[in-house]
């Protein structure tokens, strides 16, 4: 089951390539003959991305369709961080830049750096495991698929079987398992249950806690398309494309992204075979050239 996102925004109009006569590479702004790409994240995360696309001769745009809005009562999430510094969990388990960026705040200077050693971290890709490492923090187990699945399936049994405590709301003042048992999972408020079943399925007690919303942000007039190609870095994301532009042809960074946009009607072209800005260029040229 998908959720939709909660819009910011008054819902968008009816312009767009279901309703433009202007065949696809023409949409205002684009170059007469290069493809047009439109990349569906917000431009200061796409700056290597889209240099990329751009020598590989394409006519690529960024713009978000979602954003990162901080939850309504911040006292859970204080409440976590203060637990990670004082050596209340074994591990903590980051889905997103977006989490890292809600739970340990801007990247500090080195002096500033929190000291949460005791807690090991994991990171379910290269670039939370960037932002991760921004902080001082050294990144212990990166999945090899890059997915909240993955991240479960690569993660370790909990020591001594299970915990007698099991799963508890991360609020719950109820007595807490052992610290060699709790797992942090600070997640987007639309995240699924996959990675908190799997690390349950191990043994481990997981705190969950929202510690960010996702809402929508609507494209300006100008980049509304038509594109050739759409590529989406998550599911909310391709949700808010098709609701804003109708179906397109997508690159997906990542099955699950790739599920969500099919299930919202888009082609999906490609999967990147990373999560990597490397793999989503290559991506989106070999979807061009096979179409």
């Amino acid at each position: 089951m998908t959720e939709p996102v909660p819009s910011a925004v008054a819902p968008p109009g009816s312009a767009g390539p279901a309703g433009s006569s202007a065949g696809p590479g023409t949409a205002a702004g684009h170059r007469a003959g290069q493809p047009a790409v439109l990349v569906a994240r917000a431009p200061e995360r796409s700056a290597r991305l889209l240099a990329l696309l751009r020598e590989r001769g394409l006519d690529p745009v960024a713009a978000p369709v979602i954003e990162r809005a901080p939850v309504e009562d911040p006292a859970e999430l204080d409440a976590a961080r203060e637990r990670v510094l004082a050596g209340a969990y074994a591990w903590v388990a980051i889905t997103s830049v977006n989490a890292v960026d809600a739970l340990l705040g801007p990247a500090p200077a080195a002096s500033d750096t929190p000291r949460a050693e005791s807690a090991r971290w994991a990171a379910v890709g290269p670039a939370t495991e960037r932002a991760v490492a921004a902080h001082g923090l050294a990144v212990e187990l990166v999945p090899r698929t890059a997915t909240g699945a993955g991240l479960a399936d690569a993660f370790p049994e909990a020591p001594d079987g299970p915990s007698p405590a099991g799963t508890r709301p991360a609020a719950d003042v109820a007595p807490a398992p052992a610290p060699a048992h709790r797992v942090l999972l600070p997640l987007g408020d639309l995240a699924s249950d996959t990675l908190r079943a799997g690390l349950v399925a191990k043994g481990w007690a997981v705190d969950v806690v929202t510690a960010y919303r996702t809402v929508a942000r609507e494209l300006p007039a100008e980049l509304r398309g038509p594109y050739d190609v759409v590529v989406v870095a998550s599911g909310s994301a391709a949700r808010q494309v098709a609701a804003q532009l109708g179906p397109q042809r997508v690159v997906a960074i990542g099955e699950p992204s790739a599920r969500a946009a099919g299930d919202v009607g888009h082609t999906v072209l490609a999967v990147a075979a990373t999560p990597t800005d490397e793999a989503l260029a290559d991506a989106v040229t070999e979807a061009l050239v096979r179409t």
